[in-house]
């Protein structure tokens, strides 16, 4: 008799989560600890190439290293490793720009995103509560940008530059999640996310010729560091849905604000000010109708399963 992969405890689920969101958290740390020196596509190979290595060992622990990569989409995991590398390379750029607390605020609005492209990719409605989670999160977006647009659209400033960076990858990312919505009807996660390291490693390859350096040995203590911080943090966050669902966790993401105001203030000696804590709030209140509107979706449709398909009970 078969047994379920999947267990309800959410203590356990809830604490790999945090683990995992801190771990990301300093991930972004140690990148922006090393980006006045090392170009932001040789940050993302180390990022994506190191973490290999852990990936592998925990498919193969886990049976998934055979049957888990098969792919009937190959395109599609190119696709997924253009937007995403694209949006990793970005966030990388971002991270010299500005501090980090704002790119974790900013960084914020992805699912605000993700619901826009959703409606003009995918057809989805969104209905009062979504735009109003739109609506919310865009206002907050502008709140904490704002100070950075005060002066003008002005491209020689290192700061707006920034938030554009951070907000294309917002907007890159969020793009990645309605194309993943895609791809899980077909494709395993354990090849989602291999696949996706082994993408972003050959594509980051090709900035080669425009500026790397070679670093020295703390520098590459904390970019090999980077790549298996990344790895297990991708392993702990993807274990951590097998023990309690997605919407009961997802408001636990914003606990990066707390690791980021934390490690800022230690390492880079940053603070975020008011006005971006404003922001940050309308754009988590936004997130959180979301979150919120999917659970009752949810629940809604575990209610009609049963007449729609006997086997349900």
């Amino acid at each position: 008799m078969a047994t379920s992969l999947t267990s309800h405890r959410p203590v356990l689920a809830i604490t790999l989560k945090v683990i995992a969101i801190g771990l990301f958290t300093g991930l972004s740390a140690l990148i922006k600890a090393v980006s006045d020196v090392v170009p932001a596509g040789e940050a993302v190979f180390f990022r994506s190439f190191f973490a290999i290595p852990v990936i592998v060992v925990w498919l193969t622990l886990r049976g998934e290293m055979k049957n888990g990569l098969r792919t009937s989409r190959p395109m599609g995991h190119v696709l997924r490793g253009l937007v995403g590398t694209s949006a990793m390379a970005m966030t990388f750029m971002g991270l010299g720009m500005l501090p980090l607390p704002e790119v974790t605020a900013i960084g914020y609005a992805t699912p605000i995103f993700t619901l826009i492209l959703a409606a003009l990719f995918l057809g989805e409605r969104i209905r009062l509560v979504r735009i109003s989670a739109v609506g919310i999160g865009l206002l907050g977006v502008l709140i904490m940008i704002y100070p950075r647009l005060s002066s003008g659209l002005d491209m020689s400033s290192t700061a707006f530059v920034g938030v554009l960076l951070i907000l294309g990858a917002t907007v890159a990312r969020g793009f990645v999640q309605i194309h993943i919505r895609r791809m899980v009807m077909t494709e395993q996660t354990a090849a989602i996310v291999f696949y996706f390291s082994v993408t972003a490693s050959l594509l980051s390859l090709l900035t080669l010729p425009f500026g790397w350096v070679l670093p020295d040995f703390t520098t590459l203590l904390l970019l090999v560091g980077a790549g298996l911080v990344g790895g297990v943090a991708q392993i702990l966050v993807t274990s951590s849905y097998r023990f309690a669902p997605a919407s009961m966790l997802a408001p636990y993401d914003y606990v990066s604000m707390l690791f980021a105001i934390v490690i800022g203030y230690f390492w880079f000696a940053e603070l975020p000010t008011l006005v971006m804590l404003s922001g940050a709030f309308l754009v988590i209140v936004g997130n959180i109708l979301v979150i919120w509107r999917e659970s009752r979706l949810g629940l809604e449709r575990g209610k009609a399963k049963p007449l729609t398909d006997p086997k349900g009970g």
